[in-house]
């Protein structure tokens, strides 16, 4: 059995009414280009709702792992698609399960 770890640090920089969040991915794998992966995300206060700081870096937090979590699922797909050559249109993804 193989132990890999993986780490995700999320970056949160505040300005103003907005808020914006890094969640970098970096992974163990052998090659260079492969390493980390990046996604982002935003949050914008309603100038009407009171300054609650934590719920936009929530919010943008999560917004950017949600994308980190989308390009990390394209990442798979494009190998996988890259071992399987190209998707049949009849039968769906080839990630998908039945």
């Amino acid at each position: 059995m193989e132990d890999k770890n993986w780490t995700v640090r999320i970056h949160i920089t505040e300005d103003g009414d907005d808020t914006r969040a890094e969640a970098v991915l970096t992974t163990q794998n052998a090659s260079p280009d492969s390493s980390t992966v990046t996604g982002r995300g935003v949050a914008h206060r309603n100038p009407i709702d009171r300054p609650i700081p934590e719920i936009g870096d929530e919010l943008a937090a999560s917004r950017a792992l949600e994308d980190l979590a989308i390009r990390l699922h394209d990442i798979a797909s494009d190998d996988i698609v890259e071992l399987t050559g190209p998707v049949d249109q009849g039968r769906g993804r080839a990630w998908e399960l039945p």
